[in-house]
């Protein structure tokens, strides 16, 4: 009983630990802030990235592909048949991108993304990062008659109105139409003016349309080819945070890619229709990738097999069922797929790097986060020896009246174990609350400070993610304990080790 007494009442009285007590808990609460953070914003990006890309894709290493892509398909099926849920054939490939903005060209290199409008969604999550209600539940290639997003639709409450969307479509494509007609009537009238008396216009527009003249619109032959780019292509924030649009749908864009021709390869263009924009929140992708039908594709570049007449596709996506292994479906296909003709790689694999360096990050960070703790550890280690030190004669005193050597330790080392638990007690409680918070704190500071803490535009969250996982809660309480008890073992023995007379002689 005296072990627990002595424990408490120093505890108590010895107000030096309390600096101990604070650095276990600001260790204890700031690992598991930084832990749910980190493990909310890697399932976040896991998320993401997931959407972007299915469970296994395999890819030519040709750039213009193979043929026979429902040969392939089917031998997939026969391999793997029973652990998948969809496939889809695809042609990826990189190209230019181009758009007039007042008086000049701009262009931007991109990936081409030739998909089938009805299967794609089946694969991934492609569909829900659509800005058009009706889009994310079945694609079409056709420009709409508005309905258009105005607010992020992945944003919270607090995401800036985007204006601009509310006309996009067919109005927007009306407006532009008459702006044009309007602009070409006060050049007609101009050149009308400056020629002199009696001639006439060479051209179709001698007569100048009124301004108010409303185009005939034919829709099927006033529309490009439909294109689905990047949100990140056509938006950008101003200086106050606020969406700026370059581009609508209802735009045209040029794109230029390479031929087919593997004899004589020709630079081509074309131009499309912006039917709608694709907003993944995951910046090297809503800036690159440019989705177009595939069949399109495959008739613009001629991808066509000379030898069958069918049609060539370098990549098929895979969506495995929920409870499929990935690398065990891919281990199979690479046994049937030569690797000299195709790539199989699961979406792990294709952002490998990625996700290493993530995991990387986290580690060490916790391990930076950890040295927190272990500086309260030698802080304990201090004070411990400190308190041998004058409690010497006490010590001795205990020993004469019969305490044992393990006894006197065990009060040290209960002493180390209490204010462990005190300090990562309160860590904990205090973590877990910021945590719960985090939001409205970060809200809180962004008005004190005037700036905003977690910018949407840099991280691509509106809010700031969070994941509380129990494993990891334990292992750093369980931690902070371990450094506290390991702290006290060098005084408690030292305390355990001295002798009853030489411990009463001290001064």
């Amino acid at each position: 009983m005296y072990k627990f007494l002595l424990c408490w009442r120093y505890l108590r009285t010895r107000y030096i630990a309390l600096a101990s007590i604070i650095s276990v808990m600001l260790g204890v609460a700031t690992m598991i802030v930084v832990n749910s953070v980190m493990s909310g914003f890697v399932s976040e990006m896991y998320n993401r990235l997931h959407g972007i890309f299915s469970d296994v894709v395999i890819e030519s290493l040709c750039v213009n592909g193979f043929p026979n892509a429902q040969e392939k398909m089917d031998k997939i099926r026969e391999v793997a048949g029973d652990e998948i849920e969809a496939m889809t054939p695809a042609v990826m490939l990189p190209a230019v991108l181009a758009y007039h903005n007042g008086n000049q060209w701009i262009s931007k290199p991109v990936q081409l993304v030739g998909i089938d409008a009805i299967t794609q969604g089946k694969v991934s999550a492609f569909s829900k990062y659509l800005q058009h209600p009706a889009n994310r539940k079945r694609l079409s290639f056709d420009l709409r008659d508005g309905g258009y997003d105005t607010r992020d639709h992945q944003a919270g409450p607090d995401a800036h109105e985007r204006p601009q969307m509310a006309v996009a479509g067919w109005e927007h494509r009306r407006r532009r139409a008459r702006a044009e007609a309007f602009q070409r009537s006060i050049d007609n009238r101009k050149q009308q003016a400056a020629r002199p008396a009696g001639t006439s216009l060479p051209n179709a527009f001698d007569q100048a349309q009124p301004a108010a003249a409303e185009p005939v619109f034919d829709r099927a032959r006033f529309q490009n080819e439909g294109v689905v780019i990047g949100m990140a292509m056509a938006c950008y924030p101003d200086a106050a945070g606020r969406p700026r649009f370059a581009l609508l749908p209802g735009d045209d864009i040029r794109l230029y890619s390479a031929n087919a021709s593997e004899t004589n390869p020709e630079f081509i263009k074309r131009d499309f229709t912006i039917v709608d924009f694709y907003e993944s929140k995951m910046s090297e992708y809503d800036s690159q990738l440019v989705f177009v039908p595939l069949d399109v594709v495959q008739d613009w570049r001629g991808m066509i097999d000379p030898a069958t007449g069918s049609r060539m596709i370098n990549t098929i996506q895979i969506k495995l069922k929920p409870d499929a292994d990935g690398n065990e479906v891919r281990d199979k296909l690479r046994k049937v797929f030569s690797p000299y003709l195709f790539s199989v790689s699961t979406w792990q694999d294709k952002q490998g790097p990625l996700l290493s360096a993530v995991h990387m990050e986290i580690a060490m960070l916790n391990v930076l986060l950890f040295l927190i703790i272990a500086v309260a550890g030698f802080g304990i280690l201090a004070i411990f020896l400190m308190i041998v030190v004058e409690k010497t004669r006490d010590i001795g005193i205990l020993k004469s009246l019969g305490a044992s050597r393990g006894g006197v330790m065990s009060i040290f080392l209960g002493y180390g174990l209490s204010l462990g638990l005190v300090g990562s007690g309160v860590g904990l409680i205090l973590g877990l609350i910021f945590v719960r918070y985090i939001n409205e704190i970060a809200k809180g500071l962004s008005l004190v400070t005037g700036q905003q803490i977690f910018d949407p535009q840099i991280y691509y969250f509106y809010t700031i993610p969070t994941i509380v996982e129990p494993w990891t809660i334990f292992w750093i309480v369980f931690g902070a304990l371990a450094i506290a008890v390991l702290s006290s073992i060098l005084p408690a023995c030292r305390a355990a080790m001295l002798h009853p007379v030489e411990a009463l002689r001290y001064e």
